[in-house]
């Protein structure tokens, strides 16, 4: 029938919606969940980027806003998926005076959106590809700092998986490494959603085998980007030095209709 809507086999329309806690409320467990699980495994605590796909401005004002209140002197980081959204988000925050933000772009490029990302973020979490390396070292604007750049590791070798194998590590460091507008901060990477906390442990600890082996080579390497709402526990004992916290700080996305 025209107008019908089509049944969705994923289940997620028959999710309700979890309304979203507090802004500090959520920021401020969250943190605390960050320190205890960094003490438990004698690891320093790793940074967070809160990730705002989706969101919209005055939630993330909000957020913000909670950041500098509770953790004053840090520089609140959001991480984005897609160029257009982190654009218009970036000009409303800016507009309403919260511009001292660090933006990270965390979702798949495609390189003919690398000018407006080279120009757009602070950091690059998703180079997975020598072609990509070469775009945004073009298009980085002289007049800001070198953008910050992660090589995205799959891990798990995931054919539906953006992201270099483990082998390939060196030679996509390597380059992002010999460009002067890019400076190589480390390895991102988002292990299989496998239902065993035990194999996502392992998962990270072989991205800690990489980043170390990494860092031996380039000694500046500092970033070890692993671990989201459901897993970050595990990478932080793993040795994540940032975690992507989405839902845990915005509450669940409602489902798409």
């Amino acid at each position: 029938m025209p107008g019908r809507r089509r049944p969705d086999n994923s289940g997620f329309d028959r999710i309700p919606a979890v309304p979203a806690p507090p802004p500090s409320d959520a920021l401020r467990e969250t943190l605390h969940s960050m320190r205890n699980a960094a003490d438990a495994a004698h690891r320093p605590v790793p940074r967070l980027l809160a990730v705002a796909k989706t969101q919209p401005a005055e939630t993330v004002a909000a957020l913000v806003e909670a950041w500098r209140q509770l953790a004053p002197g840090t520089r609140p980081a959001l991480g984005e998926n897609y160029v257009q959204e982190a654009s218009a988000k970036h000009t409303e925050l800016a507009a309403t005076g919260l511009d001292a933000l660090e933006w990270h772009l965390i979702g798949h490029l495609q390189s003919n959106k690398a000018r407006e990302a080279a120009a757009l973020f602070d950091w690059v979490q998703t180079v997975d590809r020598a072609k990509l390396v070469e775009a945004l070292a073009r298009h980085r604007p002289a007049g800001l700092p070198p953008l910050n750049v992660l090589v995205q590791v799959n891990i798990d070798d995931e054919a539906s998986k953006h992201g270099c194998r483990p082998a390939d590590i060196d030679a996509l460091a390597d380059a992002v490494a010999a460009h002067a507008r890019l400076r190589l901060r480390g390895l991102m990477a988002i292990p299989a959603p496998d239902p065993d906390p035990a194999r996502r442990r392992e998962a990270f600890r072989r991205m800690n085998a990489c980043f170390e082996a990494l860092r031996a080579r380039h000694p500046g390497v500092d970033t070890l980007s692993m671990g989201m709402s459901g897993d970050y526990r595990e990478a932080i004992a793993e040795g994540a030095t940032l975690v992507r916290i989405g839902s845990a700080l915005f509450g669940a996305r409602a489902p798409k209709a």
